[in-house]
Parts: C-alpha cells; sequence; structure tokens
C-alpha cells in the first residue's frame, strides 16, 4: 500500500474529507460516485464502487434493469435461455 503522506482528521460525525488530488485520480465525482468499505486487519480500504452484474461479477459492458446491473453477456445467455425454452413448449 503506497502512503500519500495525507493526514485527515475525524470530525463529530465520523467523518473523513477525501483530497481532492485523491478523488481526481479516481476520477471520483462529487455527488454522484460512491466508495465501498472494507476492513482488512487494522486498516480500512475505500475502493471507488462499481456496479457488477448481479450473475456473474463482471463490470465491463453493464446495463441497469429494474435496479440490478446485468452485462450483456448474461443478457444474451437469459435470451438464449428463453428461447430454449420457448422452443420446448411448442
Amino acid at each position: 500500500m503506497k502512503s500519500t503522506g495525507i493526514v485527515r482528521a475525524v470530525d463529530k460525525m465520523g467523518r473523513v474529507v477525501i483530497p481532492k488530488e485523491i478523488r481526481a485520480q479516481l476520477g471520483v465525482q462529487n455527488d454522484v460516485d460512491s466508495f465501498e468499505i472494507y476492513m482488512e486487519g487494522d486498516s480500512v480500504i475505500l475502493r471507488k464502487y462499481q456496479p457488477t452484474c448481479i450473475f456473474c461479477d463482471n463490470i465491463a459492458d453493464s446495463v441497469e434493469l429494474s435496479g440490478h446491473t446485468v452485462c450483456k453477456n448474461c443478457i444474451e445467455k437469459l435470451n438464449e435461455l428463453k428461447a430454449k425454452s420457448e422452443e420446448e413448449e411448442l
């Protein structure tokens, strides 16, 4: 883990400000992006949140469907299953 040399205090509400330089490096936009929070031993790790497919955890080529993220590959597989199911009904 690379040290940035930046120290931030925790306010009364338990909040910590992520420096502008770090947000810029990660491409984080205020009021748009979110962070995932992990714990590893006595460390807290923040990672820019990227929604993944509910079926395969793929990040690439995803769309939102009824509040869930689904990748195009899984959509194709679902369409194939639907077509197969419709064929079996005939």
